[in-house]
């Protein structure tokens, strides 16, 4: 069951479908389309798109948000990880596998990393291979070198990409 409300972000060729309950994210994901955006907007809504909108356009590096994503125990600790990585920065799967405390569960903390529910928010776009190359990602290859290079750009001081 999705939940109940939703809202649309579109930022050039971007655009980001945004699910909350009445207190907290659900979900946010990367969507061809935009729909109509529910009747109601609670209070979580409106700050969702407000601080994406922002992320975008390279004017917020911190989301301030509620979230609640439905997973399992070990997906909702891989999150959490991914919510460690600082703005502008990436880390390998086999570094996020070591700060899960088991270099062994690589393979499952990448299968956790690509079911992130709550796309940009959890920056699951900032693992990258231990080569440094850009592997899977949920909302296309394309959407994730946009983010990092965004990132990159504010990160240093050079001019936002959108």
């Amino acid at each position: 069951m999705s939940a109940p409300y939703h809202a649309f972000v579109q930022v050039e060729n971007t655009i980001l479908k945004i699910e909350t309950d009445d207190v907290s994210v659900k979900t946010i994901s990367f969507v061809k389309n935009i729909e109509e955006n529910s009747p109601e907007t609670p209070p979580i809504l409106k700050d969702a798109v407000i601080q994406l909108e922002k992320y975008l356009m390279g004017k917020l590096q911190e989301f301030e948000l509620i979230l609640n994503p439905d997973g399992t125990d070990f997906q909702k600790k891989v999150w959490n990880t991914l919510l460690t990585i600082p703005y502008g920065a990436t880390c390998s799967y086999a570094d996020m596998a070591n700060s899960l405390g088991d270099p062994k569960v690589i393979r499952a903390a990448a299968s956790a990393n690509g079911k992130n529910p709550i796309a940009i928010v959890i920056p699951c776009h900032r693992v990258i291979g231990t080569n440094g190359s850009l592997t899977g990602y949920a909302g296309g290859l394309n959407n994730k070198r946009l983010l990092l290079d965004l990132e990159n750009k504010v990160a240093n001081g050079v001019m936002t990409l959108f």
